[in-house]
């Protein structure tokens, strides 16, 4: 863990920043970054301006700050209603008008934020001298799209190109200001008013999306199809540079009446299971045979003990940030606190007694049951022994702060579909048949199961061939089900896993990827009710596209103290 964080991690760590940031600036708490796109009271905020996509390998934290700079001056001066209205449906068109829109904003910056306004400027100057660096005004798509950018740059917010920007753009602006010179030329005067301003955005955008149109055509002459997908390859090139996000992903802005919930797919969603027959729920000891569980045993305690866990240090912290206080009995002739009725009598025959008090103690206790719930597919097989280390260090580290855990894991019965598979073949394969595949749920150790006498099953993690396919979302309502049905103060759900849910037969035989979708559809769920705290740790991978909260592990080399830091730093954000 004391190797550089790799490129995902940083991405993830910038991501946190900025939002931290955004929620300071604007005064938005229900706001984050999730899966790599903003999200703000829990829907889709779409960022198009190409500025404002710095990336976390090249660009340092000052780029960052421009960007979270720059967003909050959007949620507080925009309506993203408006926006949603009056958003044009044509690509280069609806680039156009989020890059003037935001440049807009960008310009009210308060004089008494001179910050603030460096930031922004450094931020823009960077991006333009990247997008000169990538050779792309050499085509004329984004030729004209940087004149237009650094035009408009310079006009609403007083920036200052530099010499070679200004001498590439000077033809291209004059061209330019030829077709929509008079609409251009109010921008300025009407950035108070977004409504206005929107009106001469759109004449320019629509101006922009048909002057490339003609170009295209000009270029590769009357062949219609060349010039289709010339033009196609050519915007996504541009697209792919500016790292602009694609529409169509339930934003609803090309239609202008959506209201900008990316989630529309999955509320519209209805989960289906094909047959429930072949489930199953069983303790990791029917699995594997007492002499390879006493060997896989012996294995685990020697990788444990190599590892040099300080357990100890780990169960303390768990037990300060899991406790919560209790009352326990009274302290007795106190000189202040409560008054103690039974001593008022002493205060009558000797008035100068003052130990009538009494306080009431109170004791950390940890009134919490946590559950590891671990993804049993076969890619996790990579990652067996250091889970299995993470799994049995936190369940003994849980038990020595008072409170109780349970390890489940969750695969398949079979590979690429199981009995449901050929039974649905058997009627014909019906058209989207839901799950094909029959569950396999491993209890490795339940909540009320010490963990010395858990220890045999719990090594059952490191026998591999256990490990099939995986199916999320279900797994994640077993273990909900599990957990509501512990009578605790506090219900934990760390869920461990390394991507997406995949059975293929299931995958194969439904037109959408229903595990996919069910599994945001029921950690939102979780999330949502409150009456359990999720977490997610990916293995090598960002979760945030399904969980609130979430951390990725490097597990690449030793499970050591530093990990486990990482991940009572995930659960101490929550408190």
């Amino acid at each position: 863990m004391n190797q550089p964080p790799r490129r995902e991690k940083r991405q993830q760590q910038l991501e946190e920043l900025c939002a931290a940031s955004l929620r300071a600036l604007s005064g938005e708490r229900r706001l984050r970054y999730r899966g790599g796109r903003l999200e703000v009271q829990e829907r889709h905020f779409p960022v198009r301006a190409p500025h404002l996509h710095p990336d976390a390998e090249r660009d340092e934290f000052t780029a960052w700050r421009g960007v979270a700079d720059s967003l909050a001056l959007r949620l507080k001066h925009s309506d993203q209603a408006l926006v949603r209205q009056v958003l044009p449906a044509q690509p280069i068109a609806r680039l156009v008008f989020e890059l003037l829109e935001q440049l807009r904003v960008e310009s009210l910056v308060a004089d008494s934020h001179p910050g603030v306004r460096r930031n922004l400027l450094q931020r823009f100057e960077q991006w333009s001298q990247q997008f000169l660096d990538s050779g792309q005004t050499e085509g004329h798509v984004g030729l004209l799209l940087f004149t237009l950018a650094q035009m408009s740059w310079i006009l609403l917010c007083g920036g200052r190109a530099g010499e070679q920007t200004e001498m590439l753009i000077e033809a291209p602006r004059l061209s330019l200001l030829g077709h929509f010179g008079a609409a251009f030329g109010l921008l300025r005067r009407c950035r108070h008013n977004q409504a206005e301003f929107a009106e001469h955005a759109l004449l320019i955008a629509a101006k922009a999306q048909e002057l490339i149109e003609q170009l295209d055509a000009e270029l590769l002459g009357n062949d219609e199809r060349k010039v289709s997908e010339v033009a196609e390859k050519t915007h996504l090139a541009f697209a792919l540079l500016l790292d602009v996000e694609q529409d169509g992903e339930g934003d609803g802005s090309s239609s202008g009446a959506s209201q900008g919930n990316t989630r529309g797919g999955e509320d519209a969603f209805s989960y289906q299971v094909f047959s429930r027959d072949y489930d199953s729920e069983r303790s990791a000891a029917s699995l594997v045979r007492p002499e390879l569980l006493k060997e896989l045993r012996q294995r685990l305690d020697r990788r444990m003990a190599s590892q040099g866990l300080n357990l100890p240090r780990l169960s303390k912290r768990l037990g300060a940030l899991l406790a919560t206080p209790r009352r326990d009995g009274w302290a007795f002739a106190q000189t202040d606190g409560q008054i103690d009725a039974g001593r008022l009598s002493r205060l009558i025959i000797s008035p100068e007694q003052r130990e009538i008090f009494r306080h009431e103690h109170e004791r950390p206790h940890s009134d919490c049951v946590v559950s590891l719930l671990i993804d049993n597919s076969g890619s996790m097989r990579n990652h067996i022994e250091h889970i299995a280390l993470l799994a049995d260090a936190f369940s003994r580290a849980l038990e020595l702060a008072g409170a109780r855990s349970e390890i489940l894991g969750f695969t398949t019965g079979q590979w690429n579909g199981g009995r449901p598979l050929k039974r649905w073949r058997g009627m014909g394969q019906p058209a989207n048949p839901g799950r094909l595949n029959e569950l396999s749920h491993v209890v490795y150790k339940d909540a009320e199961t010490s963990w010395r006498r858990a220890r045999p099953n719990i090594a059952a993690l490191l026998k591999s061939d256990l490990f099939r396919e995986g199916i999320d979302g279900e797994a994640l309502l077993w273990a909900r089900q599990r957990l509501l049905q512990r009578d605790a103060r506090r219900r934990i759900l760390i869920i461990v896993s390394d991507g997406c849910p995949m059975d293929s037969a299931t995958h194969q035989a439904n037109q959408q990827d229903i595990l996919d979708l069910h599994l945001k559809q029921v950690a939102r769920q979780i999330e949502q009710e409150g009456r359990i705290e999720l977490y997610a740790l990916g293995v090598g991978l960002d979760l945030s596209t399904y969980y609130r909260h979430s951390l990725e592990l490097d597990l690449s080399h030793s499970m050591d103290n530093a990990v486990f830091d990482e991940v009572l730093q995930l659960l101490a954000r929550r408190r």
